[in-house]
């Protein structure tokens, strides 16, 4: 008693006798549950938001579907949107789970949607090229953070130099994504049949019939739903996840490139965005506490981890289509870390090189991002169309 009084422990006021760490563990475990089905009801929101974008163009008819698939056929037209609308939303997961309910609908094809998906890759870099300005009032700080950004830029923009001129002369992600989409339908039977599009279709159809089969009111709904619940779904994942993975990322994570490639993969498949993953490591690297040849791999698990918001997009539209242009993006992904890796050095130099300019010259960061994401972009969308 005597050191009871002498020392007081952090009790609680309702009951002296039961440590406040107790209670804080009852109100955490309600706050996990409560985070979990917030979770649940946000990713259940963005997959029936996928089918009703299907079901919209569906509605349309045959007739529109063709217009817009000739409309977009041309592969460098679809690269530019792919760039334009990701930047513009800064989110690929947004732009690649529209293109796969586009094809589910049938408004897409597969052959049209590819580029689509590697413009995405390019204009996701946007989001941690804009973190990296943060720093830019502090010369070393700044020349740090802007290569561990553009780092991502350089590899993405290498990637579809590389694979977009054999994708147009022989289809390779095309050709690759249909057989393995084949293996998939093969393995569940005659007619590929997901249990995905079995729990959104009986809402959908529900949906569709109270809009009473109108195709713009059911893409304005959709709209509205896939950008909502992708916006709370990944602030409320960073909210759970983030603050258990900073821990491990002294003791852990850049011990070497397998493990940080696999913990950005793992990461980004949690919170849902790419942009969050690669931006989270730029201040680190900006403070000099990661080289480019760490924070490199982990962009790169990055880009593969984004592709899983696509894939379960795809199985809401229960279309192979839609389940081979998700596996085009995870090909493209994976064929890039492939082809790109054993010749690393050339796109941590380019990031190296860019980050020289920017220092020398401040304006010429912000000139990148204006050129490289929206001017150039633009241009070519109004000189193609």
């Amino acid at each position: 008693m005597f050191l009871q009084a002498n020392f007081p422990l952090p009790f609680t006021a309702k009951c002296p006798y039961i440590p406040a760490r107790m209670h804080l563990g009852e109100n955490g475990k309600t706050t996990s549950l409560v985070a979990v089905a917030k979770i649940i009801l946000l990713l259940y929101l963005f997959l029936l938001s996928i089918s009703l974008l299907g079901c919209a163009f569906k509605c349309f008819g045959q007739d529109f579907a063709h217009q817009l698939i000739s409309a977009t056929s041309n592969p460098f037209l679809g690269l530019v949107i792919g760039v334009i609308v990701t930047s513009l939303v800064q989110s690929s997961s947004v732009t690649t789970s529209l293109i796969v309910g586009l094809v589910g609908g049938g408004a897409l094809s597969l052959n049209s949607a590819i580029p689509m998906v590697m413009g995405a890759n390019i204009g996701t870099t946007v989001t941690n090229t804009l973190v990296s300005l943060g720093q830019i009032t502090h010369k070393q700080d700044f020349k740090r953070a802007y290569s561990a950004a553009v780092v991502h830029d350089s590899f993405n923009f290498i990637a579809v130099a590389i694979f977009l001129p054999f994708q147009i002369k022989f289809n390779i992600l095309g050709k690759l994504a249909t057989s393995l989409g084949g293996v998939i339908a093969d393995l569940g039977g005659a007619k590929f049949s997901s249990p995905v599009k079995a729990a959104v279709s009986p809402v959908a159809k529900i949906v569709v019939e109270a809009a009473g089969s109108n195709p713009w009111i059911l893409i304005a709904i959709s709209a509205v739903l896939v950008f909502l619940s992708l916006n709370f779904l990944v602030k409320t994942l960073k909210s759970v996840v983030m603050s258990k993975v900073q821990v491990f990322f002294d003791r852990v994570i850049f011990k070497n490139s397998l493990i940080s490639l696999l913990f950005g993969l793992l990461v980004t498949v949690l919170v849902q965005s790419s942009s969050i993953t690669t931006s989270l490591i730029v201040p680190l690297a900006g403070a000099g506490l990661l080289n480019l040849y760490q924070v490199f791999p982990y962009t790169l698990g990055a880009n593969v981890g984004t592709t899983v918001t696509a894939m379960l997009a795809s199985l809401a539209t229960g279309e192979m289509a839609a389940v081979s242009v998700a596996l085009a993006h995870l090909l493209f992904n994976v064929m890039g870390i492939v082809v790109i890796w054993p010749i690393r050095s050339v796109p941590v130099k380019m990031a190296e090189f860019m980050a020289k300019l920017a220092v020398k010259n401040r304006l010429f960061p912000v000139a990148i991002i204006v050129l490289l994401f929206y001017a150039i972009p633009l241009a070519v969308l109004f000189l193609m169309r």
